[in-house]
């Protein structure tokens, strides 16, 4: 029997989803996400179901991609894949799905923060867009994040991969809330949705993420095959080997030295 890598639980018109792999920083494996999709569509096409709630276990909310499923040949065309159908399916669910984020937040994990319609963010979370540190893009999580983040701050954090916190993150856009007790927060923006009707959340939700789902219905494709591209390029591989290494990728320059 495969491991349960993410648990589901349903508590007064609630669906709680939880993602716990701690291991492997809950990252994005064909497995886990094959759990994630189905829970997902279990809260879905249950009737008594008002929102969801997305969360996890360890000190890693999700640290993207699993890069040694990205590194087996056809790996990176597979995990590109998932990951575009799994910001759809979170874009497209007729319920809202509320991040509660207390943790580490890495690539492909922001692109699901990104396409959750409130993200509240503990005191230990933190984020980062890794891609450029490994010689990738941020080219599918992009489509949920850039709708959210002001220009400034997207570029700033896309191009130098630099960690952010919680309050930050608030004040680029990515997250709705930084608070020092997420879940006291979520419970209560989750006592609020149950006041909602479902056919008025549903409609209401399709309001809200349509510039978003625009976005993955015109440039999806587009994306997942530049994400598969450069995943596939010599300079992505020394990207991975050396964080596997521990030891900086051979383009680093040194920064020890400044003026």
């Amino acid at each position: 029997m495969d491991d349960v890598l993410v648990q589901y639980t349903v508590d007064r018109a609630i669906a709680t989803v939880t993602l716990d792999d701690p291991r492997k920083r809950n990252a994005l494996s064909a497995r886990l996400v094959e759990q994630l999709s189905a829970h997902l569509r279990d809260a879905g096409a249950d009737a008594g179901v008002r929102a969801v709630v997305l969360t996890h276990t360890g000190s890693t909310f999700c640290a993207g991609a699993d890069l040694k499923e990205s590194a087996i040949p056809g790996g990176p065309a597979r995990g590109t894949a998932r990951t575009l159908a799994l910001l759809q399916q979170l874009l497209q669910l007729p319920k809202p799905v509320v991040a509660r984020v207390d943790g580490h937040v890495r690539a492909g994990g922001i692109g699901i923060v990104g396409a959750c319609d409130m993200a509240v963010a503990g005191p230990a979370a933190t984020f980062a867009f890794t891609e450029v540190r490994l010689g990738v893009a941020p080219a599918l999580i992009s489509l949920t994040t850039l709708g959210r983040m002001t220009d400034r701050y997207a570029a700033r954090f896309f191009l130098t991969g630099e960690t952010f916190t919680g309050p930050v993150a608030q004040e680029a856009g990515l997250v709705t809330a930084a608070v020092q007790d997420a879940a006291a927060e979520v419970d209560t923006i989750c006592d609020a949705l149950r006041l909602g009707s479902p056919q008025g959340l549903a409609e209401t939700k399709a309001l809200i993420t349509a510039g978003a789902r625009d976005a993955v219905g015109q440039l999806g494709e587009a994306t997942r095959a530049l994400s598969q591209r450069l995943f596939e390029s010599a300079e992505a591989g020394e990207g991975m080997q050396a964080l596997r290494e521990k030891r900086p990728p051979s383009w680093a320059t040194d920064t020890a030295a400044r003026p």
